[in-house]
């Protein structure tokens, strides 16, 4: 025969045969508890600062693209050449009959583009044509490790970006 016991507790904390349940956790618990609530807000608060400085990336690769499409438009609609300007030492980029544009802090910018359209050591532009084609190249932001592509097609003036690994 089986005998199953069955143990009450009433609102005290005391089971049937009167003894004190257990109520609460143990100092070591409360400690580990502590300790992983302090490391997941370590990891939380540098994914945040992370997830800032790619936002930053991304806005300012919007812009750029903006600014290289309004060049292009400028230059088909106007019938005249115009230039995109960007320069890696004063942190800068200027569209056609825009103001130069600062970089926010902490990114960076690289231009590649033809040798005829360098102005300076680190300083440049892609050059559009009213047909709507370019001197081609590409324009390089980064901020820590990420790095963000644009480039630009010089047969069709296409202008396109190309993301890094970790936002495909």
């Amino acid at each position: 025969m089986n005998r199953r016991v069955i143990h009450r507790f009433n609102a005290r904390g005391f089971n049937a045969r009167g003894f004190n349940a257990q109520a609460g956790f143990s100092l070591i618990e409360l400690m580990v508890v502590m300790v992983l609530v302090v490391g997941l807000f370590g990891l939380v608060g540098t994914s945040i600062s992370r997830s800032v400085g790619g936002a930053e990336l991304r806005n300012e690769v919007r812009e750029i693209i903006a600014g290289l499409r309004h060049t292009r438009g400028q230059a088909i609609i106007q019938r005249s050449e115009q230039v995109f300007r960007a320069d890696a030492d004063k942190l800068t980029w200027q569209a056609a009959g825009g103001e130069e544009e600062k970089l926010p802090e902490g990114l960076d910018i690289t231009l590649e583009t033809a040798r005829s359209e360098m102005t300076g050591e680190n300083a440049g532009g892609i050059r559009f044509f009213p047909d709507g084609s370019s001197t081609g190249g590409s324009v390089l932001l980064s901020v820590d490790e990420r790095k963000w592509y644009v480039t630009v097609g010089w047969l069709t003036g296409e202008i396109s970006q190309d993301p890094p690994e970790d936002a495909r």
